[in-house]
């Protein structure tokens, strides 16, 4: 059995035997990772070899709860415009080979997503593989969860910024901010910028109205909107869009408890609530003019693109390819105009990015990527997209990842490759 097919808890166990924690960060000469355990380099190796997910990512972090004994991950893919930034996910995962390359692909995106907003941050992400069981639902194991995951940052001396996201709460950010200073989304009593949804769901809309305008097809009022997902991002991107009098708002949700919430919420609403399966996939058939993907990553495959009733489609989830370099190409085959994700939901990280910088009432630096001057914004940036794909004759997703890859040559103005000196340092006091 390989590295990739163990458990999580297998791995965890077997590097807590090793000392709890270990690395892989790539070579400056020939960009191949080498790790600091020798039964690491053969995972080191396989990634190396298979490109999918691994694009010159410049180290992943591995660690143990001593307490907890759950595994962690801090994924850093570049670091020239500043330190990794990016959230903290607590998920289940199957095996170490899904836990990886979802580190792998969410740090790659956070490259591009800070890069396209203007930030002068570098892409990373954090990860705790949930442990088996209903134990993470107890408030005082994530407490020491969430505390340990902070120490292990802490450890990484800057490299990994680390943010809130999918499984993570702001009470865990504050847990997490006890013991380490590389956090933001910390919550409002301690100093932070708190709950991005608000800011994330309005920026995946001004997406909308950028692609539909430079489709020709004017802005959202009187359109029909189907939605995967009914969480808090996408509540309060059905907020926004009931703003901007759209014609209907259909929307997904798996939770009862939440469905009855928000059918309670948005009664006598032109909004429709279904309640489904996980696996039930067939709002992507539902005919509408703007298709959003607001649940996990990796729904735009060729099980669902086939299905697809919309000309556009623009939503909140992280990683909506399954395979960015196959199912980008089918959705351009079927005339479906895409948003890449890091395109449209940048707002959470903007919002939360720079709050060692303070705060401001009603902050333009924030505003400014809702409008339509700032050559930054999610609107502008969206059509600059938009317009590279039809001038070069490439998917907006091709496009996307140009121009956010040509950003991410671009140095810190003042602190450009520190990343690399901070990841010398680890590597040479890891051998020591």
């Amino acid at each position: 059995m390989t590295l990739l097919e163990l458990l999580p808890q297998q791995l965890a166990e077997r590097l807590s035997a090793d000392g709890g924690s270990a690395y892989l960060i790539s070579n400056p000469a020939d960009g191949r990772l080498r790790a600091s355990l020798p039964w690491l380099q053969p995972l080191a190796d396989t990634l190396c070899a298979d490109r999918r997910d691994f694009h010159q990512h410049e180290a992943i972090f591995l660690g143990v709860g001593p307490e907890s004994g759950a595994l962690f991950g801090a994924f850093v893919h570049r670091t020239i415009r500043g330190s990794g930034s990016g959230g903290l996910r607590h998920w289940p995962y199957q095996r170490c080979e899904d836990f990886i390359r979802d580190g792998l692909r969410l740090a790659l995106g956070m490259s591009r997503k800070n890069a396209l907003a203007g930030l002068w941050w570098g892409g990373g992400k954090g990860i705790i593989a949930r442990q088996p069981g209903d134990l993470w639902r107890d408030s005082g194991y994530r407490k020491t969860l969430y505390r340990e995951y902070g120490t292990f940052v802490t450890g990484l001396r800057g490299i990994y910024i680390t943010a809130e996201d999918v499984g993570t709460t702001p009470a865990d950010m504050a847990e997490v901010f006890a013991t380490t200073r590389h956090v933001t989304c910390v919550p409002p009593e301690m100093g932070g910028s708190g709950n991005p949804s608000p800011a994330t769901a309005r920026g995946v809309v001004c997406a909308m109205e950028g692609a539909l305008d430079f489709m020709g097809n004017g802005d959202l009022a009187g359109k029909k909107i189907a939605m995967q997902g009914a969480g808090n991002v996408a509540t309060c991107m059905i907020e926004e869009l009931l703003a901007r009098d759209v014609a209907q708002v259909v929307a997904t949700e798996i939770n009862p408890e939440r469905h009855a919430l928000l059918a309670d919420r948005f009664a006598g609403k032109p909004v429709e609530l279904r309640l489904t399966d996980p696996s039930d996939t067939t709002i992507f058939a539902e005919p509408c003019d703007v298709l959003a993907p607001n649940a996990l990553g990796g729904v735009l495959s060729p099980d669902t693109i086939p299905s697809i009733q919309a000309p556009l489609v623009c939503g909140a989830a992280n990683n909506q390819l399954f395979d960015d370099r196959r199912d980008d190409a089918a959705l351009s085959a079927r005339g479906i105009a895409y948003v890449p994700d890091y395109v449209a939901n940048r707002m959470g990280i903007v919002n939360c990015a720079n709050e060692q910088y303070g705060q401001v009432p009603n902050d333009p630096a924030i505003n400014r990527h809702f409008g339509r001057e700032w050559e930054n914004s999610v609107y502008l940036v969206t059509q600059r997209v938009f317009e590279r794909a039809k001038i070069e004759r490439i998917s907006t997703s091709a496009a996307a990842n140009r121009l956010a890859d040509e950003a991410i040559l671009q140095p810190h103005p003042i602190w450009g490759y520190r990343g690399r000196q901070i990841l010398d340092g680890l590597a040479a006091e890891m051998t020591d």
